[in-house]
């Protein structure tokens, strides 16, 4: 009965931490939270030899290969010059190559080499740790609807100001 009790007390502690919050707290929050993912990723890709973002060039080179530098960028929402850079890192280390377009030559797509590809269940198996470390302590409930609630916050970013 005592659990109980001490359940009702960390809900109730959990909602005192809670009150006076408003939306001008939700930036802060969210870049933290993404900081801290993005630490506990990297650290635990840091054995595959991947540095920040790169698993995500990675990821989207599996699912579709041979894209193009400024393709690459729209996808993961960067700018060229910095996908150049990191298309760029990631060739040096073997992740990646750079092959011309067969059909027009003035164009040059990215591959993933074989190295790349062994990198894939690496980064999933990554990304399932980190977001299970994450989500300790919430129910199923309250995952779907964080995840629900990230999504409708980044629609509302991404759509026009004046809508």
């Amino acid at each position: 009965m005592s659990k109980k009790k001490g359940d009702k007390k960390a809900k109730s502690g959990k909602k005192k931490e809670l009150e006076g919050l408003s939306a001008t707290d939700l930036a802060p929050a969210i870049t933290q939270a993404a900081r801290s993912m993005r630490t506990a990723l990297s650290r635990s890709l840091g054995e595959s030899g991947l540095y920040a973002g790169q698993d995500g060039v990675i990821l989207i080179l599996a699912e579709e290969d041979g894209m193009t530098p400024g393709q690459l960028a729209i996808r993961l929402g960067v700018k060229a010059p910095t996908m150049t850079r990191t298309i760029g890192r990631m060739e040096a280390q073997g992740f990646l190559e750079r092959r011309a377009d067969g059909t027009d030559g003035r164009l040059t797509k990215v591959h993933l080499t074989e190295a790349g590809l062994q990198t894939v269940e690496q980064i999933g198996r990554s990304i399932s740790e980190c977001g299970s470390i994450a989500a300790k302590g919430l129910s199923d409930k309250e995952i779907r609807t964080l995840l629900k609630l990230l999504k409708t916050i980044e629609q509302n970013l991404q759509s026009d100001p004046d809508d």
